[in-house]
């Protein structure tokens, strides 16, 4: 039985979950811009602990959302992360942002996801993934233009997903695209993804780990 501890950090929505063997058992979290996720992170924490009646000494190891994303909020859960490895001796788990977005419910089925996060002017950070979760394309940072993501529209219904939608929406006219802007990286879906790494033992270097910058991004309205 392994207890580990997820944190969200990466854009406006500060997320705090706990997951039992891969099963959500507590979930802290709010999305706003107009608060520091500073401020917020450790209250998350002692709160999701306490509805789950456990402490730190019960956890196995902590998973942090490693980006891309803002650089101030991956800053702030990366080193609450590494933090509690060090002071707890745990392994620190990496899981990666836009895939973690990939797997949230969407409203019908597609045969690809793009789950696709708000840049600078008209640039997105965008990865590629078919049904079965699998990435077809790594994690780029690209300007958005009517030929792009054009590839996929012919493999069948393309969900492009998160902040960086709304952008996509104004290019992308065909059929088979489809867009949903309200969502954004929860460490409810990191549970499972962060118990799939612990029982491969693929954790990181607490160390020496840095979050996937790839390059600054800028969040609207306050930053976390």
């Amino acid at each position: 039985m392994a207890y580990i501890l997820n944190l969200e950090t990466a854009t406006t929505n500060c997320s705090v979950s706990l997951g039992k063997d891969g099963q959500q058992i507590a979930l802290r979290e709010q999305n706003s811009p107009n608060y520091s996720h500073s401020e917020q992170l450790h209250i998350f924490i002692r709160e999701a602990l306490e509805e789950a009646s456990l402490s730190l000494g019960d956890l196995d190891a902590i998973a942090v959302s490693k980006g891309p994303g803002s650089y101030t909020g991956l800053r702030i859960g990366v080193s609450a992360a590494k933090g509690l490895c060090f002071s707890l001796d745990l392994p620190l788990i990496a899981v990666p942002t836009l895939e973690s977005m990939a797997h949230q419910p969407l409203s019908k089925e597609v045969d690809i996801i793009i789950p696709a996060l708000d840049a600078r002017r008209m640039e997105v950070y965008a990865a590629v993934f078919n049904k079965e979760f699998q990435e077809l394309r790594e994690t780029r940072a690209e300007i958005v233009d009517e030929n792009s993501f054009g590839d996929y529209k012919e493999m069948g219904q393309v969900c492009i997903v998160g902040s960086g939608a709304a952008k996509c929406q104004e290019l992308l006219q065909h059929p088979n695209f489809c867009f949903d802007t309200a969502v954004v990286p929860s460490a409810r879906e990191m549970c499972a993804l962060s118990f799939l790494k612990y029982d491969r033992k693929d954790f990181e270097d607490v160390a020496y780990f840095e979050p996937y910058y790839l390059k600054d991004f800028i969040l609207q309205g306050k930053k976390t």
